[in-house]
C-alpha cells in the first residue's frame, strides 16, 4: 500500500474512532454500562493507535543520514509494534478488568435505548472506517487469501487498521449482545461478562498484530518471487559463472536491501567485473524500483 493511500485509510480511521469514543463514553457516563464503557475506551486506544501509526509514516519519511544511512523505514514496524502493545496492555487489561469489576458487582443499566443508539451509530462509523480499510487491502492482495497476505506484507499499516476496525465491529456486537441479553434474562452479570468478551478480542487482536510486526522488525526478507528473480537476473549476466548466495532485507516497507554472492568466470577482468556488477545493478532496481541497495560480493563457490 503506497503511503498516501495509508493515510487516507488512517486518517479515516482516527477521525471516526475520535467520534465514536466521545459517543461511548458519555453514553457510559449516563447508563453505568460495563461494556459501553470498554468499547469508549477501546476507541480511545484505536484513536490514539492512528495517530502512532501517522506518526510511524511521517518519520519512516525522513531521508538517509549519517547515523542511519539505510533511512528510517523501519519506524513504521517499531511504531506498529507500540500500537499492539497498547491495544493488549489498555484496551484489553482494562477491559478485562471492568468486566470483572461489574461481574462481581453487577449493577443496572440506566437508559438502555441510549446505549442502543450509540452502539447502533458506531457500528455504522467503524464500518465505513473498515469498508475503506478493506476495499483497499483487497486491491493489493489481488488473489491471496487474507492471511496469506498479512504474511506477505510489508506494510504493516496495510492490516494494522484493518485488523483494530475489525475487532472494534466485534466489540461492538458482541456489547450489543451482553446488554440486550442482560435487559432480556434479568442477569445484571451479563453486561460485565460482555466487557470481559471484548478484552479477550483486543488481546486476541494484539497478540496477532504483534506477531505480524515483531518479524518485520526484526528483518524480513523481500517476497520469494523477488529473490527469485534477482537470482534469474543474476545468472543472466554472462560474466557470472554461478550465484552462491541471494539474501534479501527489508529496511522499510518500500526499501529493500539486496546482498549478492556472486561467482565471476576466471577469464574476466576487473573491468569486465566492474561493468557487470554495474549492469546488474541497474537491471535489478529497474525491475524492483524497491530494491535501493545492491550489494555484490565476488566470492568462488569452492570458497564457501
Amino acid at each position: 500500500m503506497a503511503h498516501s493511500e495509508s493515510k487516507k485509510v488512517i486518517f479515516a480511521a482516527l477521525i471516526g474512532n475520535a467520534l465514536i469514543s466521545a459517543t461511548k463514553l458519555v453514553a457510559a457516563s449516563i447508563t453505568g454500562s460495563s461494556a459501553m464503557l470498554s468499547e469508549g475506551i477501546h476507541s480511545i486506544v484505536d484513536t490514539g493507535n492512528q495517530g502512532l501509526l501517522l506518526l510511524g509514516l511521517k518519520k519512516a519519511a525522513k531521508p538517509a543520514d549519517k547515523e542511519h544511512p539505510f533511512g528510517y523505514g523501519k519506524e513504521v514496524y517499531f511504531w506498529s509494534f507500540v500500537v499492539a502493545i497498547l491495544i493488549f496492555a489498555v484496551g484489553a487489561g482494562v477491559s478485562i478488568y471492568e468486566g470483572i469489576r461489574h461481574l462481581q458487582h453487577p449493577e443496572p443499566i440506566h437508559n438502555v435505548h441510549l446505549t442502543y443508539l450509540v452502539l447502533a451509530l458506531s457500528f455504522l462509523f467503524e464500518g465505513a472506517a473498515w469498508f475503506l480499510a478493506y476495499k483497499e487491502f483487497k486491491r493489493i492482495k489481488g488473489a491471496r487469501t487474507f492471511m496469506q497476505e498479512v504474511r506477505r506484507s510489508k506494510d504493516p499499516s496495510a492490516f494494522v487498521v484493518l485488523f483494530e476496525d475489525s475487532a472494534a465491529m466485534a466489540g461492538i456486537l458482541v456489547a450489543f449482545l451482553g446488554i440486550w441479553l442482560g435487559q432480556v434474562t434479568g442477569l445484571l452479570w451479563l453486561d460485565g461478562a460482555a466487557s470481559v468478551v471484548i478484552g479477550l478480542i483486543l488481546g486476541l487482536t494484539a497478540w496477532l498484530l504483534a506477531v505480524e510486526t515483531k518479524d518485520l522488525l526484526i528483518g524480513e526478507s523481500a517476497v520469494p518471487e523477488v529473490v527469485a528473480s534477482v537470482k534469474n537476473l543474476a545468472s543472466e549476466v554472462t560474466e557470472v559463472e554461478h550465484v552462491n548466495e541471494v539474501l534479501t532485507l527489508h529496511m522499510g516497507p518500500e526499501y529493500v536491501l539486496v546482498n549478492l554472492s556472486l561467482d565471476f568466470r576466471d577469464d574476466c577482468s576487473a573491468v569486465d567485473v566492474e561493468k557487470a556488477i554495474a549492469l546488474l545493478d541497474q537491471r535489478i532496481k529497474l525491475n524492483y524500483p524497491l530494491v535501493k541497495k545492491v550489494f555484490v560480493e565476488a566470492e568462488s563457490r569452492f570458497d564457501r
